[in-house]
């Protein structure tokens, strides 16, 4: 594609060079630039993408976009790397907000021949949109996904680096995805994301709010909540229908927010709405222990079960729900998504023989930890044993926190390593020590992670819960000298085997 073409409705003003060169992909990062690649240099928060012209130049760029608000790097000198490399110079205002433009036009609006489902809200983004993905599928839709646990398009799974992409590699994911032959995407869309525009462009489908807690305060983030929550407002400027969770704190601003502007769906279990749910109760069926409400709505009054514990993951189905129903998709099918719904590392059951409700989840701060450990009361006929860890080079309260969270609502804790990073596991093991002491939590210390996984299996009886928190669907271990590969999941089912070849 032709400069010209890559900037088109963007205002731009020449620099240097001819504006009809050949661009054969868009980059933000220099690494990542090869022959015919435009460079944008962008200004991060500690990078700033203008140092890097002339590494960019030497691999053959194409052209180069800098900021109007650059900070040194004056005309003469990008004059010279014309001169030198002959590559074509342009100038415009905020490369950051404007290389999802660049992008979009690169890559032909991909965009616009998708129906983007977004989610946003501090919990429940990642489990929603799994929810809401396995709809789709069971429906006969091809949708991709993008969020915190992995993104998976055209069939491929890959890591995540971001919760939501930045522009360039989001663009990128959306043609791999039309040219896969899929017309849905249902996509995490962060706070950060609305904030730093890595989702200009983008309408949505439905654009759903699932809830706000306090969250994501700091220098590099949101100055304070007023910040937060007007950021994650903004999916809603774009969108055809609005879902929103009448129960959260925040249902009113937005209520006021959407007024006049956008058609809004509302979804609760304590304050009226749209789609309610009714009679919560737990339910085991086979390995899976999850929970069983009475959806009460305009479209389908029925029993619904979700194949996931605890009233979030109620709220998190009302919400896919909602937006499945909003495709017309049949109720039947919905109940048939939910019922077998896993998403990795969020309440992940592990199978096993010996009636043991085994689960992996996330949960690596204290107050995630309470709220797991609370639901799985309801949950749990014997005892709650929990394994856990914390993280290196995080705050020491957390540990001393969730020391003290176990202590009081587990009956066993195993206490081991989580990522140490640059941190001795002992030290850390310690501030965790120093907070279970505080209550009178049984526990014991295993700081090989894997065999702290197995000693809670094989001590759990008939009925008893082994939690396995902290890391969820990280798939890897971090320790100052070296990463390993590391899987919750697949060491837990490796316990479960063992165990069960000796019985």
């Amino acid at each position: 594609m032709l400069l010209l073409s890559v900037l088109k409705d963007v205002d731009y003003k020449l620099i240097s060079g001819d504006l009809n060169k050949e661009i054969t992909s868009v980059e933000y990062d220099s690494r990542k630039v090869s022959v015919g690649s435009l460079f944008v240099c962008v200004q991060g928060f500690t990078v700033d993408g203008h140092s890097f012209t002339s590494k960019a130049c030497e691999k053959d760029a194409s052209a180069i976009v800098v900021d109007s608000s650059r900070e040194g790097f004056p005309k003469e000198e990008l004059e010279a790397l014309t001169e030198q490399y002959g590559v074509c110079v342009v100038e415009i205002e905020d490369t950051h907000k404007h290389l999802a433009d660049l992008c979009a036009n690169f890559y032909e609006h991909p965009e616009r021949r998708l129906a983007v489902f977004g989610i946003t809200g501090t919990k429940g983004k990642t489990t929603t949109a799994f929810m809401l993905r396995e709809i789709l599928e069971k429906s006969g839709r091809y949708p991709g996904l993008i969020g915190t646990v992995c993104n998976i398009i055209a069939g491929k799974k890959t890591h995540a680096a971001h919760t939501t992409p930045e522009s360039r590699d989001l663009f990128e994911m959306m043609d791999t995805l039309t040219r896969f032959g899929s017309e849905d995407l249902v996509m995490e869309v962060s706070s950060q994301a609305l904030k730093l525009d890595r989702v200009r462009g983008i309408t949505y489908r439905t654009a759903a709010f699932t809830n706000l807690y306090e969250d994501h305060i700091a220098p590099n983030e949101h100055p304070d909540m007023e910040d937060y929550i007007s950021c994650k407002l903004r999916i809603f400027d774009s969108c055809e229908t609005g879902i929103l969770n009448s129960d959260c704190d925040a249902a009113e601003r937005v209520k006021e927010y959407c007024k006049d502007k956008v058609k809004l769906v509302t979804y609760g279990i304590d304050n009226e709405a749209d789609f309610v749910a009714r009679n919560l109760r737990p339910e085991r069926r086979g390995h899976v222990t999850g929970t069983v409400f009475t959806l009460d709505s305009e479209y389908y009054n029925c029993d619904i079960f979700v194949a996931l514990p605890g009233k979030f993951n109620v709220y998190n189905a009302l919400c896919a729900i909602c937006s499945a129903v909003s495709e017309g998709i049949d109720i039947e099918v919905i109940k048939d998504a939910l019922a077998g719904i896993s998403v990795p590392g969020r309440m992940q059951p592990v199978e096993n023989d010996f009636g043991v409700n085994i689960l992996v989840d996330y949960a690596h701060n204290a107050a995630a930890l309470e709220s797991v450990l609370d639901t799985l009361k309801e949950y749990t006929a014997g005892r709650i044993i929990t394994v856990f860890g914390c993280g290196g080079n995080r705050a020491r309260t957390r540990r001393f926190e969730m020391g003290e969270v176990s202590g009081n609502m587990s009956d066993y804790t195993v206490i081991t390593s989580d990522n140490p990073r640059n941190e001795e596991p002992g030290a850390i093991i310690d501030d965790i020590i120093t907070g279970i002491s505080k209550t009178e939590g049984k526990y014991e210390i295993e700081p090989d992670r894997s065999k702290a996984i197995k000693l809670a299996i094989d001590m759990a009886e008939e009925g008893d819960t082994v939690l396995i928190a902290g890391k969820g669907h990280e798939d890897y271990q971090i320790f100052a000298d070296k990463t390993i590969h590391f899987d919750d999941v697949e060491h837990a089912r490796t316990a479960v085997t063992e165990r069960e070849g000796r019985a």
